[in-house]
């Protein structure tokens, strides 16, 4: 038989289409999500949650003007390749090495430098590589002639919340995810989209699970039409289960906290039922293309007028607080659930900056900076690009500066702001200390640096974006989460949209 000439697939073309993609991917929401995000900011009763989505569409708009990150956290890189098996790659180097070089020249790229927020030695020493590589790999050999990728950029936050169980084959998967919801707690950053992997092994149901987040937002046609199978029956009733726990955007209480559930299976041994779930956020990233050999891909420009007319302005009743005179008093005069608007000067600080606190008070040496009577905000910044003061700056994931509170409270801190909920030890250290937790709103990134008007290093300069900076900021709007009598806006709300949904009936049938 005649062997066919195989179609060449030069490296450059997978370089220059993930680099692209990667960028793309950085500033432009995929339009399914800003349409269904839309809608749910339509139909959102909850004051606070619509205040969220708001905020996070007229961040996407902004970003998609500008060409800058949506969220602070630019993720880790996911990659599906579907390799056709008549197709050669072109290249001396490995597939995992001519991809990882593309998603170093995005997040490198001068006009819009993407933060770099891997690290290798995980287990020990977690050095940042410096350029967001390696990405993680996936490969499947199929019939044809073209390279089909998917990529995606997952942010910590999310994935930090994934779920995996092996249910007995009796188990109720439904009953299952609606055991995990209220676990993974805000800081996924809702609202966003649910992957479940069902069957395999335990890493082919996580596998699946990461990959339906890659299918588009369809939950409205699909319940317009009705389930014809029973997979699409089960994405409808965990979508409707899920929204009628009242979690709500960004954890507030509200009706929309998930916008789709996408499913995939796989066969699996007859006494298991692997079951792995991955949210999505609120920064959802992810792009497809196609390779034939005839040159790189490139992704098409959305049209900006399909963005929702959404436009985020200060609620009228928000307190404008000033950051520079702050005293226990007006901290205690917050409740949880008031909308402030910060001016002044705090201070920044996460993980890395926290445990290094802790080891310089271990030793009895004096701190480089004075905590008394200020706040800190827990955020890693983009790099700054074309005379910007700071980058984007959305909030991290505050649960993860829980074990440090008591520690930096001692220090006299007044208020700590950062991303969803805190932990009940965190809680209960806020009142035993009187002061506060405001919570900003997590995929807002570019939103929040444009109340940043100063920025310096105050300490740790080695430690680039987990540094202590100074910020200066003017209107910054944030919420009260938890106030000094340990009032959790995060543990109310959603109590309360939950009984409001079930005695009103407010979600669509």
């Amino acid at each position: 038989m005649p062997v066919s000439t195989p179609t060449l697939i030069p490296e450059s073309h997978i370089i220059e289409s993930v680099a692209d993609a990667l960028q793309f991917i950085s500033y432009y929401h995929p339009m399914d999500y800003i349409r269904a995000l839309g809608e749910a900011y339509k139909h959102e009763q909850g004051p606070a949650a619509k205040d969220a989505i708001a905020q996070i569409l007229t961040n996407s708009r902004m970003c998609a003007e500008g060409h800058r990150p949506i969220c602070q956290d630019t993720g880790i890189v996911t990659v599906f390749i579907k390799w056709g098996q008549d197709c050669q790659l072109e290249s001396p180097r490995s597939l995992q090495d001519v991809v990882d070089e593309g998603v170093r020249r995005a997040y490198l790229n001068p006009e819009n430098k993407l933060r770099a927020s891997i690290v290798a030695d995980p287990a020990f020493s977690r050095v940042n590589t410096r350029d967001n590589t390696p990405c993680v790999l996936n490969v499947e050999m199929v019939p044809g002639n073209k390279v089909d990728v998917q990529v995606a950029a997952k942010g910590g936050g999310s994935e930090n919340k994934s779920k995996f169980k092996m249910l007995n084959p009796s188990d109720s998967i439904v009953d299952w995810v609606l055991e995990m919801l209220p676990q993974m707690g805000a800081g996924w950053c809702p609202p966003g989209m649910l992957g479940i992997g069902i069957g395999g092994t335990a890493e082919k149901a996580m596998v699946m699970a990461k990959e339906s987040l890659m299918g588009d937002i369809d939950m409205a046609q699909l319940k317009a039409r009705g389930a014809k199978t029973d997979i699409e029956r089960l994405r409808i009733e965990i979508f409707d289960q899920v929204n009628a726990l009242g979690i709500g955007a960004q954890g507030l209480g509200g009706l929309s906290t998930i916008l789709d559930v996408k499913i995939m299976t796989f066969p699996t041994h007859a006494a298991s039922k692997p079951v792995a779930m991955i949210p999505n956020c609120a920064a959802t990233r992810h792009a497809h293309f196609v390779l034939d050999g005839s040159g790189p891909a490139y992704l098409e420009t959305p049209n900006l007028d399909e963005w929702p007319k959404v436009e985020w302005v200060p609620d009228a009743a928000a307190k404008r607080v000033n950051l520079d005179a702050l005293t226990p008093e007006d901290v205690a005069s917050w409740r949880a659930g008031d909308r402030l608007l910060l001016n002044g000067k705090m201070l920044t600080g996460r993980d890395a900056a926290h445990k290094r606190i802790q080891d310089i008070l271990s030793k009895g040496e004096p701190l480089p900076v004075d905590f008394k009577g200020r706040a800190i905000y827990y955020v890693g910044p983009v790099d700054p690009i074309m005379g910007e003061v700071v980058g984007p700056a959305g909030p991290t994931t505050a649960t993860r500066m829980d074990k440090f509170t008591d520690m930096m409270l001692d220090l006299g801190l007044l208020v700590m702001i950062g991303k969803a909920e805190r932990g009940q030890g965190a809680v209960d250290c806020i009142a035993k200390h009187k002061v506060s937790y405001l919570m900003a709103v997590g995929g807002a990134a570019y939103l929040v640096a444009r109340a940043i008007k100063q920025s310096k290093v105050l300490a740790f300069a080695d430690l680039g974006m987990e540094a202590i900076y100074e910020f200066e900021v003017q209107d910054m709007p944030v919420t009260v989460a938890v106030d000094s009598t340990g009032d959790n806006v995060h543990k109310t709300a959603p109590l309360v949209w939950q009984k409001k949904i079930a005695d009103e009936g407010l979600l669509p049938a």
